[in-house]
């Protein structure tokens, strides 16, 4: 655009400086934009998922030998499907977070129903 003569000089100069890796604001949004606000919703709202998923295990588990609190992935997922369909990708944000622990990489309904899935 700066090559273009039709361009608004003005509107260039309004565009934020590129940054490169290693600057602490590379792969962010502009401080104050709209898309850093929607970001940080987003973040926001995860967070209360992930809640909420903590909060259904606790009430839907088995309290274990350890101390811990725990429910297989089936009865999870037929509890909280209803609630959300996002299932798997907050047990991972959870898992990620050291909230709860379950072996495997992913989980898949039919196949892994009987993972155990411990609330730390």
């Amino acid at each position: 655009q700066r090559k273009n003569p039709f361009s608004n000089n003005d509107r260039l100069a309004s565009k934020p400086v590129h940054t490169h890796r290693g600057d602490p604001t590379y792969g962010r949004p502009p401080e104050g934009s709209q898309t850093e606000q929607r970001g940080k919703d987003a973040h926001s709202h995860v967070g209360k998922e992930v809640e909420e998923l903590c909060l259904i295990i606790r009430s839907t588990g088995e309290v274990g030998e350890d101390g811990h609190v725990s429910v297989t992935f089936g009865q999870l997922f037929e509890t909280y499907v209803t609630i959300s369909n996002k299932v798997v990708g907050i047990l991972l944000r959870a898992r990620k977070h050291g909230l709860v622990h379950f072996e495997g990489e992913m989980l898949w309904q039919g196949k892994d129903d009987d993972v155990i899935i411990t609330l730390l």
